[in-house]
C-alpha cells in the first residue's frame, strides 16, 4: 500500500476580503503565538533526556511538523489567491461573492454566499464556488429555477433574491 496521495484538483483560487483576512489572522495566530509556544515545550522535553522514549518530545514534534506544514499551506494560499471585492456590471446575476436566497420545492427558504474553497461553512451558509449547488447558480438571475445534483438525489430552487454585500462578522 502506497502512501502516496492522488493529486486532488486544484480549488478556484478567488478569495472574499473577510476569507482573505480569516487566513491572514490563522497564519499570523500559528506564527507569532502557537509556533514558538511549541518549540519551547519542544526543548523542554528534549532538555529531559532520552528522546527515543520521551512521548512528550515525540507529540511536540509531531505537532510542530502539523502546525509547520498549514504555514506552508497558507503562505501558499495567501500568494496565490486573488481577492474580489468589487461587484459585478450586473449585479442581478449570481458570481462569486454573491448572496443568494433560494426556495427549494417544500417552501423552504435557503441563504447562501458563493465564496471560495478556503472559506466555506455550510453552518454559516458560505458555500464554495466549487460545489455543485455553486456552479448550478453562477450566471442565472432572480426567478430562475435551477436543478442541483446532490447526493440524494437531483433537487429545484428557485433563486428569489440576489445581493452583494460584505459578510457579516
Amino acid at each position: 500500500m502506497s502512501r502516496q496521495r492522488t493529486p486532488q484538483k486544484p480549488g478556484s483560487k478567488y478569495i472574499t476580503p473577510e476569507g482573505r483576512k480569516r487566513l491572514h489572522e490563522e497564519f499570523d495566530h500559528l506564527w507569532r503565538s502557537k509556533r514558538p509556544e511549541v518549540v519551547a515545550a519542544l526543548a523542554a522535553a528534549a532538555a529531559e533526556g532520552d528522546r527515543s522514549e520521551n512521548a512528550e518530545y515525540i507529540y511536540r514534534k509531531k505537532q510542530l511538523r502539523e502546525i509547520d506544514a498549514r504555514i506552508r499551506h497558507l503562505t501558499n494560499r495567501l500568494e496565490n489567491v486573488t481577492v474580489v471585492d468589487t461587484v459585478p456590471t450586473d449585479p442581478s446575476r449570481i458570481y462569486f461573492g454573491a448572496w443568494v436566497r433560494l426556495e427549494d420545492e417544500e417552501g423552504t427558504e435557503y441563504t447562501y454566499r458563493i465564496v471560495g474553497p478556503d472559506e466555506f461553512d455550510s453552518a454559516s451558509g458560505l458555500i464554495s464556488v466549487d460545489s455543485p449547488m455553486a456552479r448550478a447558480l453562477l450566471g442565472r438571475t432572480e426567478g430562475d429555477e435551477v436543478l442541483v445534483q446532490r447526493p440524494k438525489g437531483e433537487a429545484a430552487f428557485t433563486i428569489l433574491d440576489v445581493q452583494y454585500r460584505p459578510c457579516s462578522p
